[in-house]
Parts: structure tokens; sequence; C-alpha cells
């Protein structure tokens, strides 16, 4: 069996890692299979060198597209025909991409032209919210994915209430379980401390969606609250250097915060495990929270992990600065982590068994 994931961006190698490394244990206990990595470019980080792939445990992509930098449009366009050609070569059983991405969309679509098959890992996620690009390509992927590998039981309760049984070609749902839970217990142990840092208590921030960093308003909102919360604790903000010249530009107050650069992933997982609360408005950094079970503030109108937010794990409070501060003093009530949202740390496994079990049958 070979198979050909497309993958744009540092946080879905991450997740992808756990896949590979299933296939690899599968390869040496002498089952035929393969996997062809394909890295679209979509976002160039200077940090993905061979070291991280190294560190991280991921295998080197096959081919670098080098398709970033542009508008949507742009962007998707050049990857379907790149892929393309990479999947005339390749010729595949399977195409496998990861969540909601321009390079997730073009390379389902790529691969449907060409009638093959199509496994969406993280499908059903729903923040229905169509400003959103992210939502479109989620809701399009699943649409033409052969195979729907759902995190959670509300995944696939979406696709069910979109009436994915009706769909003509039928395609198979499975509640997989997450595999960032499966990545979570593999990095926990390989997480370090960053140099040069000495930290007692302290929350975690991470700003980084458009809606807040080209929003003023909303921006200088939030900087407020974390100015307010900083009184009382640490607060350690790791800041991409395009959003540390926006809040200059405009005069913010920083000096009260604790702005480091941004951080490597196993920094990452460090900071989220030894951290009191987590303050994001990253999607991924939600899951993790609740993996390394941390409260955690979201800095959005609304989230994919809605389960997170139903069991108390996640409180939704956009960029209104009143209400970060009073969830920040509601933080401290404890809460009940034993349950299971995301499976039990195998979905890695499971999906490249059903994978498997898929092509032995036909």
């Amino acid at each position: 069996m070979k198979i050909v994931t497309i993958l744009g961006a540092r946080p879905q190698f991450i997740k992808a890692g756990s896949i590979s490394r299933v296939i690899i244990s599968r390869m040496q206990q002498g089952i035929d299979i393969k996997e062809i990595i394909v890295h679209t470019g979509q976002h160039y980080d200077q940090n993905m060198s061979d070291i991280f792939f190294d560190e991280m445990h991921i295998p080197k992509p096959d081919y670098f597209l080098g398709v970033g930098g542009k508008t949507h449009g742009q962007m998707t366009g050049q990857m379907i025909e790149a892929i393309e050609s990479i999947l005339i070569k390749e010729s595949p059983d399977w195409v496998l991409v990861y969540g909601d991405t321009n390079s997730t969309l073009s390379g389902a679509i790529a691969a449907s032209k060409l009638n093959i098959k199509i496994v969406h890992i993280e499908a059903g996620l729903r923040s229905h919210n169509m400003q959103m690009p992210e939502e479109i390509n989620r809701i399009l992927t699943d649409r033409i994915s052969t195979y729907l590998f759902c995190p959670t039981k509300q995944a696939v309760d979406n696709l069910a209430l979109e009436g994915v049984e009706k769909w003509s070609y039928s395609p198979s749902v499975v509640l997989s379980g997450d595999v960032m839970q499966d990545g979570a217990k593999f990095y926990a142990d390989l997480s370090r401390s960053p140099d040069n840092l000495k930290l007692g208590k302290f929350i975690l921030c991470t700003i980084h969606r458009a809606e807040n960093t080209d929003n003023i308003d909303r921006l200088a909102n939030i900087i407020t609250a974390l100015n307010i919360i900083s009184e009382n604790v640490e607060v350690v903000l790791p800041i991409h250097p395009r959003t540390k010249k926006v809040l200059e530009a405009n005069n913010f107050d920083l000096s009260k915060l604790t702005l480091i650069d941004p951080v490597g992933y196993l920094n990452m997982v460090w900071f989220v495990m030894n951290c009191e609360l987590v303050m994001t408005d990253s999607g991924g950094l939600q899951k993790e929270a609740y993996f390394f079970r941390k409260k955690c503030i979201t800095l959005r109108n609304e989230t994919e992990w809605v389960e997170l937010v139903d069991y108390g794990y996640n409180v939704l409070v956009g960029a209104d600065a009143d209400r970060i501060v009073s969830e920040y003093k509601r933080a401290n009530i404890i809460s009940d982590f034993n349950v299971d949202l995301y499976g039990d740390g195998k979905a890695s496994e499971m999906i490249i068994d059903t994978l498997l079990n898929h092509s032995t049958i036909i």
C-alpha cells in the first residue's frame, strides 16, 4: 500500500509524525506499506530545518513545492497543479490530508480529479463561521473524501447533520480519536525548557490569528487584559515578529509582559506542561492544554473544539478585556480532566490499520 501525504505547515507535520511512526512500525513488521510526504511550503518556517525533523522523529519530506506567500487562490491553484504531477508519477493507493489548510484542500482536489481515494484526518470539525478560510477548506475536503477519520463524537455528529449517509459515494466515517493526543503522549518525554529563561508561576499566552492581530481594537483589549493579569502572575507571550511590530507601532504598553521569540514545539510542550493556565487563539493549543490538564481561555468568538467548552475546560472570551480578566480569576476552580474526549492515544494505529484492512478486502 502506497500513501501520499500532503502537508503545508509545521503543526501538520507534528500531527503527521504520529501516523508516520506507525507506518514505519508496520514496515518493520514486514507489512508492505510506503509513505511519500509532500510539503507544499504553504507556511515557510525557518525552524523546519533537518534538525527539526531529527528532533521530532518525523520523516523528511520527499517533495518540497515552495508554494507560499501568495493569495488563497494563487496558492490553491498552484498546489493543485504541482500535486497532480506528483500523484501521476507516484500512483498512490491513498492521498492522506490533515485538517483545514489550503494544502489540505489542494491535495484533496488533485486526488479527486485523478480518482485516487482520499483520507481526511480531523474530519467533521466545524466552527460554523464561513468567514474563516479554514471552515471552507474542511467542508469541501470532507465532501470528496473516501475515509473521514473524526477526532470526536461531535465531529461524527456534524457529518450526520450534513447528511453524510446520503452522499452518493458513501464515504466511511470512523471515530478514530485525535492524532494530536498520540503526539502529546510521545512528545511529553521529549519536551525541554527554553534556554536562558527563568520562570516561577506563569501563564502561557499566544496570539496569532488575523482576526486579533489585524484588528487594533481587539488587540488593544487583549493587551489591556494581559497587563491587568500580569499584576498577579507572569504572562509569557511567545510572539511572532510581525505581531510584535504591530504592537510596537501602536505604542502598546508591553513592559509588564514577558515577550519571547517564537519557540519550537518541544519548548512549547514544556510551556504547556508547566504553566498555570493557557490563553490562546490557536486551535491546536486549546487541545494541548486539555491533554496536559490545563484550563484554557480562548481569545476567539468560536471554536471547532466545542466539547472542551461544553465540559468547562475551555471558555470563549473573544477580545473582551473584562471577560478575559474575570475568566482568569475563575480559572482556579478545580476541573475533572478524567473525561475521555479524544480517544486513548492510539488514533494513528487505528487509522493505518483501517486502511490496511480496507486494502486487504479489495
